[in-house]
């Protein structure tokens, strides 16, 4: 069990190292030997579990789909905003993520692997048509509308906030994004009552990290949506 333990860490570097390099130079100029450079292993190491620069590349976006810290709410479409907040708040923090995103827009990396968007729409999709039965969409928001249009300007939004001259706070950018978009889709009984602050991510985390250390959490221990709310602003 040791061994297999070193293994899986000894992946993990691999990935995070190449994920570092992907980000700083793209697809194309990243080389192995940097990516060796890094981790201060041996060529071998590498090989045993990724054969190219390819299958790294691969490993990287692999990852990019992630739900850690995302807990069941009251509201499926709390899910939704749950699951955007999450990824704005962990992207500037680890570098797997980001790097898929640097893989996702570089024309060589997408015609060789494609991208994980269509896995988040699905995803978006399935909260919100789930919100949609619950009576928590107004009647003519279409989920699987609402998800693909979201992913692209959630994209957007990190793309250009990354790239100004005064880099913008993503998690505050995507919760401004939050308050202009849910009034023209939710019914105004549950918006009142749904959380977009930027500080929901690091409790969602911390609750989760709290429920790994203790065990299963009572009823509403994951983080009710309306507990704590900040309520979107309407109008």
């Amino acid at each position: 069990m040791a061994k297999q333990d070193r293994a899986v860490r000894t992946r993990r570097i691999f990935l995070e190292a190449a994920a570092e390099v992907f980000n700083e130079y793209g697809y194309e100029a990243a080389s192995i030997s940097v990516i060796l450079e890094r981790t201060q292993l041996t060529r071998g190491a590498l090989y045993f579990h990724f054969t190219s620069k390819e299958t790294l590349a691969q490993g990287v976006l692999d990852e990019a789909v992630t739900t850690q810290g995302f807990a069941p709410q009251t509201y499926k479409v709390q899910e939704w905003i749950d699951l955007a907040l999450l990824l704005a708040y962990r992207l500037p923090r680890e570098p797997l993520l980001s790097a898929s995103i640097r893989l996702s827009i570089d024309p060589k990396a997408r015609s060789l692997f494609g991208t994980r968007w269509p896995d988040w729409i699905q995803l978006s999709t399935d909260l919100l048509v789930a919100a949609k039965e619950r009576g928590e969409l107004q009647p003519h928001a279409d989920p699987a509308t609402i998800a693909r249009l979201f992913v692209g300007a959630w994209t957007g939004v990190q793309l250009v906030s990354s790239s100004l001259p005064q880099e913008q706070d993503l998690l505050g950018e995507v919760t401004e994004l939050f308050a202009l978009v849910l009034p023209g889709i939710i019914v105004p009984g549950v918006l009142a009552k749904l959380d977009i602050s930027p500080h929901r991510p690091e409790r969602l985390l911390a609750d989760a990290s709290g429920s790994q250390d203790t065990g299963p959490a009572g009823p509403g221990a994951a983080g009710d949506g309306a507990r704590d709310a900040s309520p979107v602003r309407e109008g």
